[in-house]
């Protein structure tokens, strides 16, 4: 039974985490970010995306428009279209005619870069028209045309203006014309336009739109090989210098249906995947579908970071090899957990298994929240685990947030993200609704009427309020896996499942549900050589982080070791004016002189028996003091047994205040 789609407008996430931080968004960053791509902010690099597109619709008016005149990445469009999706979702919270008009300015500006014959890319139109179609390996003409689709479809649902989504249509249009009649070989170099297509489907009806995406899907990988055809014939490159061609970095070395490993371009690969998954949806294509288990699970149980980042190494951006997780070298764009996010909801949609949900919830609350700075002007493009002043190599990204980035994809794709965050949280198949995330916001359509309160992610106290469900008979609660004595309306829920309530179809109800939250101490797998004797630290679905002012007497995060039975006390703390809950226990201290450059190996002569107390910080919250060393993986010291007991300390929310569980924590602590 196929997913019921649930309108953008009926969403609303006032209050609350995700509410506050949509608010940040409207009212901060959306101009902040439109007036980066407008060159607008004296001091930071100009980011000429606007520009590019204005020189591109003045060429084709006529003007003389010089070649060297465009500036930036090949891409540079497709910053645009995640900068209009994200405002469009803004506008679905409320009206704001300034925001609007910017974006109607933006669509015309826009459209009147477009070729007659429906084809719209400013770098090409400015810099090489004679080159157009001749790189689908790496010239990211198919991407932005799928980023600026999914642009147009948003803003047609929030807004009813059609004027991009007409752009669009005929943009696809010339697209089916050159790939299913012209060059029937080819596919994106960068997936993202087969998922675009599938929701300019929906959103138009035009059946051509589905064809092509899947077709795109279909011929992906076939042999011979089209992008080393391509390379042959081709004669230029987008970048400088030589293109090494790797079909593992394009996903293109095998037919899609025989990938069983997740390689190459982490981004690009996650996008693929969730195209992949939306075709095998409404294609009933179980081979496809079988294809995106075995590529889920590849990722999921050997190739992703405890923050559900994904892709270890700078080099090609991408995946390595199973159990390869380096925490000071990784690479963990923002944009690759945003799609693993999208490849999670996609499976969701053909399937409801609890890990799909989990995944989506892991990657929304750690690593894609820590890609924007609390107060929405600085960014991260890659997601950090660690960093130390003392990490000797210069890493091609920087390890702090930027107010510009010069590939600036993943600030406006963070965006869009963050403002339509609630629309992860439910899903309707026929008389069933999904209750995936939890959040306080409200869904109203003109069937369901549904309220959800709750303090989530730091406190497991959640309220469904159902005020109508008309022809909804069931409500299906996903319990994450680490709900271990979770209840609804007082009975024991199964952790990592969905449980069944039944929905009174006469009169509204409340649905109350505990997710007791208690900081777990989490390992990895012995294979992951990187994290041997280590733990990382989780509360609720929140990964934490030790920052180095966090540690008492000014000790190296070095010298921080956790013991397996440490009382760790949930604290409220600010950082830059927001709230969150804090971590506070008792570390060893690693005893010994402080390692110098020249020593590489010594032996132990003093056990660590000094203690230091740490306070740790939700991993989105970090970077947010200053250039601290932080890390997420700490030394474990197994030789003090854990008092199992102590578990119950930290079970908030379950007809308690914060205050009183940490009083109880201490006086638990105090008697041993």
């Amino acid at each position: 039974m196929k997913s019921e789609r649930i309108p953008v407008k009926s969403f609303s996430a006032d209050n609350g985490f995700i509410g506050k931080m949509q608010k940040l968004v409207r009212e901060e960053v959306l101009p902040y970010q439109y007036n980066i791509l407008n060159d607008a902010i004296p001091g930071i690099e100009k980011s000429h995306a606007i520009e590019n597109i204005r020189l591109a619709a003045e060429k084709l008016r006529g003007k003389d428009v010089k070649p060297d005149e465009f500036y930036g990445m090949v891409f540079q469009d497709s910053d645009v279209a995640k900068w209009i999706e994200a405002a469009a979702y803004a506008l679905a919270a409320g009206e704001d005619p300034e925001l609007e008009k910017a974006v109607d300015e933006t669509i015309q500006l826009y459209g009147a870069s477009q070729h007659e014959d429906g084809y719209v890319d400013s770098y090409f139109t400015v810099k090489c028209p004679d080159k157009m179609w001749t790189n689908i390996c790496d010239a990211h003409e198919l991407y932005c045309a799928g980023h600026m689709m999914e642009a147009a479809v948003a803003y047609y649902e929030v807004t009813g203006k059609r004027e991009l989504l007409d752009i669009m249509s005929k943009n696809a249009d010339c697209i089916y014309e050159q790939f299913m009649k012209k060059n029937t070989r080819a596919y994106p170099g960068h997936p993202e336009v087969e998922l675009a297509l599938m929701r300019l489907w929906r959103a138009t009806g035009n059946e051509k739109y589905k064809e092509l995406a899947k077709h795109f899907v279909d011929v992906r990988g076939q042999a011979p090989n089209y992008f080393v055809e391509e390379k042959k014939n081709r004669g230029w490159n987008v970048w400088d210098g030589t293109e090494e061609l790797n079909t593992d970095y394009t996903q293109s070395t095998l037919p899609v249906r025989e990938q069983k490993d997740a390689v190459g371009h982490a981004v690009r690969a996650v996008y693929l995947y969730t195209g992949m998954a939306d075709v095998a949806k409404e294609t009933q294509d179980e081979t496809l579908l079988a294809a995106c288990r075995n590529l889920w699970e590849s990722i999921t149980k050997r190739r992703m970071y405890v923050t559900g980042g994904i892709g270890s190494t700078f080099m090609g951006e991408a995946f390595t090899v199973d159990y390869d997780l380096p925490n000071d070298t990784v690479y963990a764009e923002t944009c690759a957990s945003i799609g693993l996010m999208f490849f999670a909801k996609k499976m969701l949609e053909n399937e409801h298994r609890g890990e799909y949900a989990d995944v989506m919830e892991r990657a929304f609350y750690n690593t894609v929240l820590a890609g924007m700075q609390l107060d929405g002007k600085r960014f991260f493009y890659t997601e950090a685990l660690r960093r130390t002043a003392s990490f000797p190599y210069t890493m091609r990204w920087p390890k702090e947030r930027q107010d510009y980035i010069s590939c600036f994809c993943c600030p406006p794709n963070t965006l869009r993200t963050l403002c339509e965050a609630q629309e992860y949280a439910y899903a309707v198949k026929g008389d069933t609704l999904y209750v995936n995330l939890f959040g306080e916001n409200r869904l109203k359509t003109d069937r369901i009427d549904i309220e959800q309160h709750t303090a989530y992610p730091y406190d497991g106290q959640i309220d469904l309020h159902i005020h109508q469900a008309k022809g909804i008979h069931t409500l299906m609660v996903r319990m994450p896996s680490w709900a271990k004595s979770a209840t609804i309306n007082g009975q024991q829920a199964t952790a990592n499942s969905y449980t069944a309530v039944a929905i009174d179809q006469k009169k509204s109800q409340t649905v109350s549900i505990n997710i007791p939250l208690r900081p777990r101490l989490m390992e990895s797998n012995p294979l992951v050589e990187e994290n041997k004797n280590q733990v990382a630290i989780m509360y609720g679905p929140l990964v934490y982080c030790l920052e180095s002012n966090d540690i008492e007497g000014g000790h190296h995060i070095n010298d921080i070791i956790i013991p397996a039975d440490i009382l760790l006390t949930p604290v409220k703390m600010t950082i830059d004016g927001h709230e969150v809950t804090a971590l506070e226990g008792e570390a060893l201290l690693r005893q010994g002189e402080a390692w110098n450059n020249k020593t590489l190996y010594r032996e132990i002569t003093q056990p660590a028996t000094k203690t230091a107390k740490i306070r740790l910080i939700p991993y989105y919250a970090w970077d947010n003091r200053g250039k601290t060393d932080m890390s997420i993986w700490l030394p474990l010291d197994r030789t003090a047994p854990v008092n199992r007991q102590q578990t119950a300390h930290i079970a908030v929310g379950q007809n308690e205040s914060l205050t009183d569980a940490i009083r109880q924590a201490r006086e638990m602590h105090r008697l041993g």
